[in-house]
């Protein structure tokens, strides 16, 4: 059962970076790219790390797109930026935000 759990948090991983490279200028969309290659192939016990490899990249699309002036990729890309942290503390693959300047918290799961 943790397997198919495992697979099933990958897949939900997947689906957020598409998400996130739809809003991802195209000079940048590589990277996502990568990062969902790796979240489909690596083993899951990897996918922590993805995740806040994951936040920390949407974060910098953030500051690019605020640092241009582009206040619609910037408030697209804020959404997906926060349904990536939600879905990081609410399936437990964080307990804190490793993105920079980040927040502890997200709604689901407190740290201690």
């Amino acid at each position: 059962m943790l397997g198919m759990t495992r697979q099933y948090l990958a897949g939900e991983l997947s689906v957020r970076l598409e998400q996130l490279q739809a809003v991802t200028p195209p000079d940048r969309a590589v990277q996502v790219a990568r990062l969902r290659d790796q979240v489909e192939t690596c083993p899951p016990a990897s996918l922590a790390a993805a995740v806040g490899r994951a936040l920390a990249l949407a974060d910098g699309l953030c500051w690019d797109s605020l640092s241009r002036g582009d206040a619609a990729l910037f408030e697209r890309q804020c959404t997906v930026l926060a349904d990536l942290r939600q879905f990081g503390f609410c399936s437990g693959l964080l307990t804190e935000d490793p993105s920079p300047g980040g927040a502890t918290g997200g709604g689901c799961r407190q740290p201690m």
